[in-house]
């Protein structure tokens, strides 16, 4: 019974030990996915926001922001964002009819994502009225 309370003890501390610690992000949109529904060309903007929280224990920093193509026009923060403070990254679609299927890449030094990479999503349709 003692091997097994000792091993017990030995597993948690060593599971805390490698707690990850520095920034991280979390996004408010679920999926990480905004959808746009169906927009009409004529009455909507084609703007956009995902807002995120810094949840580390360190400055998030947000080096580079990524579009699959020019349609798609993303804005980041410019400074770094603190523990417990959030931010925003704002997304432009250029409103083309047809369906809206893009992703946009974060690049951050957030620890809970493989590389700090953090892929975004805007879905939907553009209608003409």
């Amino acid at each position: 019974m003692k091997k097994i309370i000792t091993l017990i003890a030995i597993v948690f501390v060593s599971s805390i030990g490698f707690a990850q610690s520095g920034a991280k992000i979390e996004f408010a949109a679920k999926d990480n996915t905004i959808d746009y529904g169906k927009v009409s060309k004529g009455s909507d903007n084609g703007i956009r926001v995902f807002q995120f929280t810094n949840t580390g224990d360190a400055p998030l920093i947000i080096t580079n922001v990524l579009s699959t193509c020019g349609c798609t026009v993303p804005t980041k923060p410019t400074e770094p964002i603190l523990p417990g403070k959030t931010g925003k990254i704002e997304v432009k679609y250029n409103m083309t009819p047809g369906p809206i299927r893009k992703t946009i890449t974060i690049e951050t030094n957030a620890v809970n994502y493989e590389g700090g990479r953090v892929a975004l999503k805007i879905k939907g349709e553009v209608i003409v009225n």
